[in-house]
């Protein structure tokens, strides 16, 4: 009988190393299948609906609850993964800057209309969004505060470029 030569440059006998090669495969079958579940939990927190602390908004006798988005994280995720919001709720973009804010629906499944909205509350412009696309809905003009509502809640509120938003970080 010959020997062969383990990991370790021990000399071994051909069936412990067998055995040995069975069992540490088995293992690495079951480590792999570890390492993915943890992979496909890490993608689905990831992948997930955040829930960011609420503020106040007005639109003349509408009241709005937004949730703000305050880091870049957060707004990086926004309305992400959401399969439906209440009627009078959104996501309310806080930016450090005044800029032209630029937007996208990647990852997003319900329709939005989305408001850019100036440092006193002014309603620069509103565009609608459609789920799961890459088309940028940009602000006309540098702006620091983005509001994603359902589609529609705008219009058939009445509100479009020129109407005043008040509450929370807005009009100040």
């Amino acid at each position: 009988m010959g020997l062969r030569w383990g990991a370790t440059g021990v000399a071994m006998q051909p069936e412990i190393l067998s055995r040995m090669t069975h069992t540490n495969g088995r293992w690495a079958r079951r480590a792999a299948g570890i390492a993915l579940l943890c992979v496909v939990a890490l993608a689905a927190a990831q992948e997930s609906a955040q829930k960011l602390d609420p503020v106040r908004l007005n639109a003349g006798i509408h009241n709005i609850t937004a949730e703000l988005a305050w880091t870049p994280q957060q707004r990086e995720i926004g309305l992400m993964f959401r399969t439906a919001m209440p009627a009078n709720d959104g996501m309310l973009f806080v930016f450090e800057q005044p800029a032209k804010q630029c937007f996208w629906m990647r990852n997003t499944l319900i329709p939005l209309s989305v408001a850019f909205i100036e440092d006193d509350g002014t309603v620069v412009n509103i565009d609608d969004m459609k789920p799961q696309t890459l088309d940028s809905h940009c602000s006309a003009k540098p702006v620091r505060f983005v509001l994603e509502m359902n589609e529609g809640w705008f219009a058939k509120r009445g509100i479009k470029a020129g109407s005043r938003l008040r509450g929370g970080p807005l009009g100040h």
